[in-house]
């Protein structure tokens, strides 16, 4: 990464799980770099939905770096996952055209319930299969998969974690970012992970009005679907991880969840 900039330039890893991140400044020019990061990036940073594209390079070695702005702010916290200005971008971001028109282009195909369901039983070890919870929750995905497919077909980022959503200091601007993991696939894919992580159920009718649609009983059963898939997948992740703690609690609210 060094030889794109001359000496006088700082660079420090920005951390990540891919150590392919970077923060380079000198003389008040800040910029966050990327190694192969998707070309899906250039539309995200015209739809305004991430921090500004500066230049793109590809090396002599086949890689390509990316250089955005680097902007001054702050996750969002979990209470504020309830604003309207959440709703209102996760809603853009789901309605661009030009987002899934790029992602098509890229090869990428919409996910479907059935793969879904497969991957997860693929991926579960013996001894999570054998888990009541997880019986349970399989059972439930089974039991339901007929009543999920949708017509619906938008670009979804697959991880509206809080800590992926990036507030500025300097203008308020709010961007969703870290897209590595994004797709085509039913909006109740990241709907249905933001309501049950961070909106109080009481509030989600209000909070879907925001976004720009009804919160009917199909998409109650999307949501609720679609969440204790990737809850299972997660609870994978933790136990190869070793973070115990984690993956009991994750089982312990899919479990509370599957008794409504």
């Amino acid at each position: 990464m060094e030889h794109l900039f001359g000496q006088e330039w700082e660079i420090v890893p920005a951390g990540g799980a891919t150590g392919e991140a970077f923060f380079a400044q000198h003389d008040g020019q800040r910029l966050f770099l990327k190694r192969n990061s998707s070309p899906f990036l250039a539309v995200l940073s015209a739809e305004g939905i991430v921090p500004k594209l500066i230049w793109t390079k590809r090396l002599e070695s086949g890689d390509v770096i990316t250089a955005q702005q680097w902007l001054e702010g702050r996750e969002l916290k979990p209470p504020e996952m309830n604003y309207e200005r959440v709703a209102k971008l996760l809603h853009k971001i789901h309605c661009s055209d030009p987002l899934l028109g790029m992602l098509k282009r890229m090869g990428k195909s919409p996910l479907q319930p059935n793969y879904l369901l497969y991957s997860i039983e693929e991926t579960l070890d013996q001894e999570l299969l054998a888990h009541p919870i997880v019986t349970s929750s399989l059972q439930f995905l089974k039991h339901e998969l007929a009543n999920i497919p949708t017509d619906l077909q938008v670009v979804c980022h697959g991880d509206v974690n809080h800590n992926n959503w990036l507030l500025t200091e300097e203008d308020d601007q709010l961007y969703l970012i870290d897209w590595d993991g994004a797709m085509i696939g039913d909006p109740a894919i990241d709907l249905g992970m933001l309501l049950y992580w961070y909106i109080p159920q009481d509030k989600w009718i209000d909070w879907v009005r925001l976004y720009g649609i009804e919160l009917t009983d199909h998409l109650r059963l999307r949501m609720k679907w679609y969440f204790v898939a990737q809850t299972l997948n997660s609870i994978q992740w933790l136990k190869d991880k070793e973070r115990t703690e984690e993956m009991e609690k994750s089982l312990h609210f899919i479990g509370e969840l599957l008794t409504f």
